[in-house]
């Protein structure tokens, strides 16, 4: 009875030592631009810029030398308490709507959909040069965000301050890929006027810098699914479970009939 108790005991610890190996990962599905040599120089040749879509949101401020002339441009809504109980108005945001427009004081209806920050700057100080003398505009998006899901050590959505931001820098946010990720085909959906994209980015290789999704854009989803072990894990985490249930048993089992001997 205790020899094949011993070979039960044998049989449940090489089941938990396979599960470890294949666990494994290779080092070369890990490391980012592998192909890359040493003090090689990359050209960033990417022309990327940031277009406004649907839904967005754009806070839009002009300002000039004459505070009184552009207030008219400036729409503020209530007010809210500030610092030391001050109170001060909240600017109002524009939504792109589903025709691409925003609904600008004074000037009305303005198509910006598909524009870029520079080329909403340049339209608006067009249309505004009938009332405004050389007005400054600022424009940023205030809804940008990237979500980044699957393989990473912190899922979930990150706001973007700015106008741009890479999919490595996504990926910072995110806590990296962990090991259980596969790196060579990320997957990025992107939506256009309620159409899904999928396009996929091998970041083992240098030629991700050129990929048309290395630099992502408002509401982009980065997902990453895991590697042959991490989907081979999955599967062996409940078996590797029951085998340590039955090990537990069978080593008790053990020690209770060596007690009785």
């Amino acid at each position: 009875m205790n020899i094949l108790m011993h070979q039960k005991i044998k049989l449940v610890c090489y089941i938990v030592m396979a599960c470890l190996v294949f666990s494994c990962t290779s080092s070369k599905d890990v490391v980012y631009f592998q192909d890359a040599s040493q003090f090689e120089t990359l050209v960033d040749e990417n022309t990327f810029t940031s277009k406004f879509k649907v839904d967005d949101l754009v806070s839009i401020h002009v300002s000039t030398l004459d505070p009184e002339a552009s207030a008219p441009f400036n729409l503020f809504r209530g007010a809210e308490e500030g610092v030391g109980g001050s109170m001060r108005p909240e600017q109002v945001n524009y939504l792109v709507d589903e025709d691409g427009e925003i609904d600008f004081p004074v000037i009305g209806k303005v198509k910006i959909e598909g524009l870029s920050p520079a080329e909403t700057r340049e339209l608006l100080r067009e249309r505004l040069k009938d009332y405004l003398k050389d007005p400054i505009i600022n424009i940023r998006i205030r809804n940008f965000t990237v979500t980044v899901l699957g393989s990473v050590n912190r899922p979930g959505t990150y706001p973007i301050n700015g106008e741009q931001i890479t999919i490595m820098e996504a990926l910072g946010y995110a806590g990296d890929i962990n090991i259980k990720g596969r790196r060579d085909n990320v997957m990025v959906i992107r939506d256009f006027d309620g159409t899904k994209v999928y396009n996929r980015i091998n970041l083992n290789k240098k030629e991700a810098l050129k990929s048309p999704v290395y630099y992502l854009t408002q509401n982009d989803v980065v997902y990453v699914e895991p590697n042959k072990s991490g989907k081979t894990q999955s599967s062996l985490d409940q078996r590797a479970s029951i085998a340590v249930s039955i090990l537990s048993v069978l080593i008790t089992s053990s020690v209770v009939l060596l007690t009785r001997n």
